[in-house]
């Protein structure tokens, strides 16, 4: 019998690992509020606001839950919205039904952080943000971990990929980051995103026990300077202004993603080299083969 994952706020990342499941023989339905977006993807969709009460009531039963919505727009409100009011109001509907998920996957971020020395940060480490967006991010995640219901929070740190080229684009302005001081920065790859989730929910399907938490960041923390050095060696530029902050919020960790390695999981790109170099050459700004 087919297992049947929904996927809640079903935008790039949900939609990159609901046809990896759909190709490993899952039932894959994918909600959003505009689901004709779904219709070239092979995924079966469902337009929904999940904000709606009715509209959460008229969802189908479903083995996984994967919350992977994004607020509209980096405003307290939207956040508010998207994170801890709506993962709860998913959790008081499906938490009811006579056929309740196995497991609940809450799509968090590493914003939960306030760490800016260049610490190394794992699941244990202290989460005192200082922003609304890390807050109420929290805020959601304690939700889920203190719910009946099995779930896990998985922490993202910076996801890149196609379409997400704000820093090469930043380089190939002749931009880079100081070196001095180093600012650690940590990265993801959108299909590293995808698979990280799908490994996860191969293990709840299995009946195997979850963390409550994974911290989700590839495999070498580098600062930013040092990233954005290599992204000019490869677009042959050269780099002509020094810009201090080139993130919207100034933060300074080392991601340590030991436990997700421990269950298994191995990176697709375990760095921001293999990761980058596939984004330059799927993105057509390399004009020729690069090492």
């Amino acid at each position: 019998m087919k297992t049947t994952t929904l996927i809640l706020g079903c935008g790039d990342i949900g939609t990159t690992l609901g046809q990896a499941l759909k190709a490993d023989g899952h039932k894959v339905i994918g909600v959003r509020r505009d689901a004709t977006r779904l219709a070239d993807t092979g995924l079966k969709g469902i337009s929904a606001d999940l904000g709606d009460a009715t509209a959460l009531a008229e969802l189908p039963d479903a083995d996984i839950l994967v919350y992977v919505v994004s607020a509209d727009r980096f405003e307290e409100e939207a956040y508010r919205a998207a994170y801890p009011d709506g993962l709860k109001a998913v959790l008081a509907e499906f938490g009811g039904r006579k056929r309740p998920p196995k497991h609940v996957f809450f799509v968090s971020s590493t914003s939960v952080y306030a760490q800016q020395g260049g610490e190394t940060v794992d699941e244990a480490s202290p989460t005192e943000p200082t922003g609304f967006s890390g807050a109420l991010m929290r805020e959601a995640e304690q939700a889920l971990i203190d719910h009946a219901l099995l779930g896990s929070v998985v922490r993202f740190s910076g996801i890149y990929g196609p379409g997400r080229d704000r820093l090469i684009r930043q380089v190939g302005e002749g931009r880079i980051a100081a070196a001095t001081p180093a600012m650690y920065s940590n990265r993801i790859h959108r299909d590293d995103c995808a698979g990280v989730l799908a490994h996860l929910i191969g293990r709840a399907l299995a009946g195997e026990s979850l963390h409550e938490l994974y911290l989700a960041s590839d495999c070498e923390p580098a600062p930013l300077h040092e990233v954005m050095a290599w992204l000019a060696r490869q677009l042959k530029v050269e780099a002509t202004e020094t810009i201090q902050s080139p993130l919207r919020r100034r933060a300074s960790k080392r991601c340590d993603n030991a436990r997700l390695l421990e269950s298994g999981y191995r990176f697709r790109f375990p760095t921001f080299r293999e990761g980058y170099l596939q984004v330059l050459r799927e993105g057509g700004y390399l004009p020729e083969a690069t090492t």
